[in-house]
């Protein structure tokens, strides 16, 4: 259900400038998208798992918190995340 090192380490080095940029805002997102979307799955299973619908919205609201600061400060590089990652605006 997690997301693991391979996966990971693919979304560092494709969003962030290079393989040791983890911490970028663009990286933030799509690690985060990338968990939404398993236990966005995981809950169509699973659906009376309070806990990990409790974790998925806090997931959420911590993505849309980082979309908002990138979109204040690089508006180019949102419009492209956003895109790159499927996600509604």
């Amino acid at each position: 259900m997690a997301v693991t090192k391979e996966r990971k380490a693919e979304l560092i080095k494709k969003f962030g400038k290079d393989a040791k940029n983890s911490g970028a805002t663009e990286v933030q997102i799509a690690i985060l998208t990338e968990e939404i979307n398993d236990l966005t799955e995981h809950l169509k299973q699973h659906i009376h798992d309070y806990h990990s619908k409790r974790g998925l919205l806090m997931k959420v609201g911590k993505r849309r918190s980082l979309l908002d600061y990138l979109k204040r400060t690089n508006v180019v590089s949102y419009r492209e995340l956003i895109k790159a990652l499927n996600i509604r605006k």
